[in-house]
């Protein structure tokens, strides 16, 4: 078994005019090397955003500079050849809709595939659950928790902005969790004045005095669009997001006197941002990955490809690698997001899976 560090940008950077044992990017695996990965977080073999199929003529290899040298390329027939080259039989790729894009593309030129999915959105169609969404529930809930000290302290209003592109789970979920007041998501455009209202009421309803709206970060105003650090894209296209909670933040200082006989409000804001997403895993996430793994080498060895596993209404299973493009996973905010009160519905949980609105 041979791990492939750096993700899709290490398999490119094979050069396959040295031998196997001078190649950085690949590394045997064996029990000395992968013992302690259960109980370590992160990924030891590294990762990259890189798109072979839409590589940057900076980011193409020196050595094939020759042969790629548009603007954009195309380096898929390099990545295939590589893989040849290394004797892999079987790739599998772990991580979330953009990598699993480009595994899907792999299957279908030919190369035997098992996706596994892997980010802390949980926003991978197919599956209730992705590698890493229970670690980040569990980080914000004891962060917003400690930060509940600053909040009450001072009496104010606590702005926390979490991660959550298109689907606003790792909101929603600590929300429901009891973790904030209120929560406010990329699925449903919010009003600023009704949020403050809310929050202003939170705060008097408190005997703290104060209160907590947890904002993704693809949270939008009625009437706006996302809010972005810069204008600069990633290999997939997407503009690096941040700031909305400042946004919220500089908002509710500016309408909360209105709800407070004209007193100003201390207002602050605190972006989670890679804390929800650093250290050891928790329990969930020491579990899930394992089973997992064991899921993705049973498929091997029953010589199937082009599968994913994934939890399903609470059970493991796999489905076809095709689902990941299929549709866009996000939350279902009719059944499970009060458009009103800007904090999940706490009703329909009969039945329902253990992290209730995920279902894939």
């Amino acid at each position: 078994m041979v791990g492939l560090r750096n993700g899709w940008e290490g398999i490119m950077n094979i050069d396959r005019s040295k031998a196997l044992e001078d190649q950085q990017y690949c590394q045997v695996l064996d029990e000395g090397n992968v013992q302690k990965i259960a109980r370590t977080g992160g990924t030891f073999l590294h990762t990259s955003r890189i798109k072979p199929s839409e590589v940057a003529k900076k980011n193409v290899p020196e050595f094939l500079l020759e042969n790629y040298s548009e603007d954009v390329n195309d380096l898929t027939d390099e990545i295939i050849k590589n893989l040849e080259y290394l004797g892999i039989e079987y790739l599998v790729p772990i991580g979330g809709d953009d990598t699993l894009s480009y595994g899907l593309r792999l299957h279908k030129e030919g190369i035997h595939c098992i996706g596994i999915p892997k980010t802390m959105d949980n926003d991978v169609p197919g599956t209730d659950y992705c590698i890493g969404f229970s670690t980040c529930v569990t980080r914000t809930i004891e962060f917003t928790h400690q930060l509940r000290t600053c909040a009450g302290s001072h009496e104010r209003l606590m702005v926390i902005e979490v991660m959550g592109r298109y689907a606003g789970y790792t909101a929603l979920v600590p929300a429901m969790a009891g973790a904030s007041d209120r929560c406010v998501i990329p699925e449903h455009k919010f009003d600023i004045e009704r949020l403050t209202e809310l929050l202003m009421k939170d705060r008097r309803d408190n005997d703290s005095n104060y209160s907590v709206v947890l904002v993704s970060e693809g949270a939008m105003f009625e009437g706006g669009e996302m809010t972005f650090s810069n204008q600069d894209t990633d290999a997939y296209g997407h503009k690096k997001l941040g700031g909305i909670g400042d946004l919220v933040c500089a908002e509710l200082q500016k309408r909360a006197p209105k709800y407070s006989n004209g007193e100003s409000i201390s207002t602050i804001n605190q972006r989670m941002s890679y804390m929800t997403r650093s250290g050891h895993p928790d329990a969930i996430d020491s579990i899930v990955p394992m089973v997992y793994g064991n899921l993705a080498i049973d498929l091997i060895m029953d010589g199937k490809s082009g599968r994913m596993v994934c939890l399903k209404d609470g059970k493991y299973d796999h489905v076809p690698f095709e689902v990941v493009t299929e549709y866009e996973k996000k939350i279902d905010v009719e059944r499970f997001y009060d458009t009103e009160r800007y904090r999940p519905h706490y009703h329909n949980c009969m039945g329902m899976t253990q992290f209730i609105m995920t279902s894939g």
